[in-house]
């Protein structure tokens, strides 16, 4: 069958071939719409968008203006930019306007391309979002490509870290909108905890291209974006539940030191229920009943604080407060706090003062919130391998885009070698090598510590490492003297300082450049033979006038670029060298598209050794063993097409486990956000304030038929009921003294008499604190009570559901599928959520008083509870706003050594700007 299928590509082509096919008729209509529009004059051209937006008001549809479209784009980016799209570049712009992921190698201009479907897309008003991966990203693409969109009559805006709400209204309010995944979310999620529709920023989801798709909607989504604050003290709690568990026996719990795991046997739940009950904290029947899942929660914190973790070992006390020790250095981790409660119980358990326990206000992941969009597409170099994933969670198609020239780079075979160390001789052999003919080397490592360990290496052959954030000291290799002089220089880059490193990528291709990455994803440069003259002019030139001797110095640099190129390009291109596979064959791709661009030459191999991590995880030490007995020797490696297809198939386990981790991780966040969904779109109806006094009389009358429900069974005689009871709970819910008990005497009456003399009693109360204060002070006060009783209740629910979470694993050992129970009982957590929040709001608004005032109103815009944003990096685990939510540094500000007011953001491995020699973490920062 397999053959069949071969032979049947052979002859009609993939279904991606078939895909572009079609397409190439379309780029023929555009470019025979060329001539005509070259013949416009600049405002002639930009009024085509006018025209174009007639046409959509009159009912024209999208796609059949893309030829028109796009062929204006095509002119107006030829004439502002110098830059005129490939016919492959317009291919890619037709498979994004289709809400598709345009597969794109490195070097085929993807930020050019989303300029076409942008702009066709931001013709309807509703706006496009342009998604990229960082901040400089953002700020460099707005500003590039908002060139071509202002000319044309469009807006621009970018969203980033730091700017206020009125400066984010402004930027979603254009035309075309680009930030960070992060910000985007980010915003979404403080949108819908404000209390005024005119406050929030975003105004809807139209349509959004995101930039690294498999970076963003694939590494990055494996954690969520979080928004939390500090919750309420609840210091009495937290020593109430530490009490109970001197009162255990060794029969009462289990511990595993081994898993750190520490649960409850039968007796220890009886006995909790107990104490439970007698400090009347259990609600319903038992223990673990879905009310007290928070109670159970910090129940087994406590019983963990005590029994797990040892003052001195774990931690210790010192000036009144709990400090984690580090368990492998040993030392103190002052500002660093267990999360979930258990910090708090090891305060309690110590005596100590409880600092409030941070919550979560909102959250969402990445495969949510861009499911949100009614239109979603994305671009990359390497997508192919996730095809499935991105079918599966976001619907999308991946289609493969022809290359405008074709690839001739290199790829071998992998070596591979026994030990690290012989791999990174090789490597270090191979750099020296390259580097005496004048050959560019790129050097991929998979983390921070492998390219400190390759740097050392050379370092130890005699090359100088220069520092990527001192553009002076990296100056013999900004200027390209790296191929004219003999000094050996490397650089190392990872990710912290993303303008220079754009700076320095763009020049990577320099003969003899050595460049070692970390990861080559969303650098948004290209690596580019000879250097990139444009960067050049621009770091060189900034402080130079407009004029002859401008224009002259501009020539003298792009002769040196095109000489320099010449020399590269004789050297063998770009030579890209990774130092082990990932886990993932996509990194691997980036690393390698980056040789080879338009055409270029270049070479690629991978180094591995049998001590790589992928290596070990599939059976290593067997196949050293074997290599040992056949005689390979130290320094020889084994070279076979046979390993490079066993390795493909190994990374290809690891990725299918990879997503079905990500996919069952999604099943539990989607019955979150089923549940999200109907709160927000709750919160937008109420803060329109369509019919609020409705909402507000609705939820009243539901709470009567509750109160009434409880304390008169269906079909009871009179003497069965608890009207003393009822009359109790309607006096503390209610506010209203009547005499429910003198009520059951009357003859003939039944429980729907009753509910209908309260719910005409509580209307009637109601309609004279409206009357007294006046209707429209009375929706503002409904209004204002309802969204945040209704935000704090969500917020405790979220607590809930984190809890239920943490344990509903459990259930599988009773042979119950965990997912499905945790649907079944967040399902009853919301409605009882939904039940609290008819009680509380009506309870509050049946004693409202208002004293004579201005108009009580919701919390101004800018006073959102005290929180922080948290995206933990999925590589790192650290929070990627720890460093963010410091104040940058002005632009163009220097730092002054003996000022530390005056360094702004400074990186954790970043020198100390004191001067001192040391990394900022082990001088200053270590202070911090």
């Amino acid at each position: 069958m397999a053959g069949l299928g071969a032979l049947a590509r052979k002859l009609f082509g993939s279904a991606n071939d078939r895909r572009i096919k079609q397409m190439r008729a379309r780029v023929a209509a555009i470019n025979a719409l060329e001539p005509e529009l070259q013949a416009l004059s600049d405002e002639e051209l930009r009024a085509r968008t006018d025209m174009f937006r007639k046409q959509i008001a009159d009912g024209t549809k999208l796609d059949a203006l893309l030829e028109p479209a796009f062929a204006t784009v095509r002119e107006a980016a030829r004439r502002v930019l110098g830059q005129r799209h490939y016919d492959v570049q317009l291919i890619g712009g037709m498979v994004l306007n289709s809400g598709q992921i345009a597969e794109m190698r490195t070097g085929e201009g993807k930020t050019l391309v989303a300029t076409l479907p942008a702009y066709l897309n931001a013709l309807t008003g509703k706006g496009v979002h342009v998604v990229t991966v960082n901040d400089y990203l953002a700020q460099r693409d707005s500003e590039w490509m908002g060139r071509v969109y202002r000319f044309l009559g469009l807006t621009t805006g970018v969203i980033v870290h730091g700017l206020t709400d009125e400066q984010r209204h402004a930027a979603y309010a254009a035309d075309v909108t680009y930030g960070t995944n992060n910000e985007f979310g980010f915003d979404y999620l403080r949108d819908n905890m404000k209390y005024e529709r005119e406050s929030m920023c975003q105004r809807g989801h139209h349509f959004a291209i995101v930039d690294e798709v498999d970076s963003i909607l694939i590494d990055e989504a494996r954690t969520p974006l979080i928004i939390s604050g500090p919750l309420e003290d609840r210091s009495d709690f937290y020593n109430l539940v530490d009490a109970f568990i001197p009162h255990l026996t060794d029969e009462d719990f289990e511990l595993d030191e081994k898993q750190r795991s520490a649960t409850f046997t039968e007796a220890g739940n009886e006995k909790l229920e107990g104490l439970l009950r007698e400090a009347e904290l259990l609600k319903g029947e038992n223990l673990y009943d879905v009310e007290n899942v928070s109670a159970v929660h910090h129940l087994q914190q406590a019983l963990k604080a005590h029994k797990l973790f040892q003052r001195d070992k774990d931690y210790i006390v010192r000036n009144g407060e709990v400090v984690i020790i580090d368990e492998f250095t040993g030392r103190m981790m002052p500002g660093r706090r267990y999360s979930e409660g258990l910090h708090q119980a090891l305060e309690a358990k110590e005596k100590v003062s409880i600092q409030p326990e941070n919550q979560t206000l909102a959250s969402i992941t990445f495969q949510n919130y861009f499911r949100l969009y009614e239109k979603l597409s994305g671009m990359t170099g390497t997508a192919q391998t996730e095809a499935e994933e991105f079918g599966d969670i976001y619907n999308l198609e991946v289609v493969e885009i022809p290359t405008n020239v074709s690839v001739k780079r290199i790829d071998d075979d992998d070596e591979v070698y026994r030990t690290v160390e012989e791999k990174f001789n090789a490597i270090v052999e191979l750099i020296d090598d390259c580097k005496s003919r004048g050959q560019p080397i790129l050097v991929g490592t998979t983390s921070i510590e492998k390219s400190e360990l390759l740097a050392a290496h050379l370092k130890k052959a005699g090359f100088r490492q220069v520092d990527v954030s001192d553009p002076e000291a990296f100056k013999p290799l900004f200027d390209g003297d790296s191929g004219t002089k003999k000094e050996k220089v490397f650089a190392v880059l990872n990710a912290r300082y993303h303008e220079q490193e754009a700076s320095i990528i763009a020049q990577a291709g320099l003969p003899g450049a050595v460049t070692i990455a970390t990861n080559m994803a969303g650098r948004g440069t290209d690596i580019q033979l000879g250097g990139n003259a444009d960067m050049r002019i621009e770091h060189e030139l900034a402080d130079m006038p407009e004029g002859e001797e401008r224009s002259a110095r501009e020539a003298e640099i792009r002769a040196e670029v095109e000489a320099r190129k010449q020399q590269a390009l004789a050297a063998g291109g770009l030579y890209v060298i990774g130092t082990e596979r990932h886990e993932s064959r996509r990194i691997d791709n980036q690393l390698r598209g980056r040789s080879g661009r338009q055409g270029d030459p270049g070479h690629s191999k991978f180094f591995l050794s049998l001590q790589d991590d992928l290596m070990r995880i599939f059976g290593s030490d067997r196949m050293d063993g074997m290599l040992q007995k056949l005689g390979l020797k130290e320094g020889e490696a084994i070279v076979h097409p046979w390993i490079n297809r066993a390795l493909a198939k190994a990374q290809q386990k690891v990725e299918a486990r990879n997503f079905d981790i990500r996919k069952n991780l999604l099943k539990f966040d989607d019955v979150m956000n089923d549940q999200r969904k109907v709160v927000f779109d709750q919160r937008i109806d109420l803060m329109d304030g369509a019919a609020v006094a409705e909402t507000v009389t609705d939820m009243r009358h539901d709470v009567i038929e509750d109160l009434v429900a409880r304390h008169i069974p269906e079909k009871a005689y009179p003497e069965q009921w608890d009207t003393q009871g009822l009359q109790d709970e309607v006096r503390q819910t209610l506010n209203l003294d009547l005499p429910i008990v003198d009520w059951a005497k009357e003859e003939g009456i039944a429980d729907e008499e009753v509910i209908e003399r309260l719910k005409k009693v509580a209307d009637e109360t109601m309609a004279r604190k409206v009357g007294q204060y006046s209707p429209d002070i009375m929706r503002q006060v409904e209004k204002a009570v309802l969204l945040q009783t209704l935000d704090h209740l969500w917020r405790e629910h979220l607590a809930n559901l984190d809890h239920l979470r943490s344990v509903i694993g459990f259930r599988g050992y009773a042979q119950r599928d965990p997912l499905q129970e945790y649907k079944t009982e967040a399902f009853t957590l919301f409605e009882s959520m939904l039940a609290n929040l008819r009680q509380a709001t009506t309870a509050q608004l049946m004693r409202v008083e208002l004293v004579q005032q201005d108009a009580p109103s919701l919390p101004a815009d800018g006073e959102l509870p005290e929180m922080q944003a948290q995206h933990l990096d999925p590589t790192t685990g650290e929070n990627e706003f720890d460093q963010a939510a410091m104040a940058p540094l002005p632009a163009g500000a220097a730092r002054d050594p003996a000022n530390p007011a005056s360094w702004g953001k400074v990186g954790r491995n970043e020198a100390c700007p004191c001067g001192s020699g040391k990394k900022y973490k082990h001088c200053h920062g270590a202070l911090a």
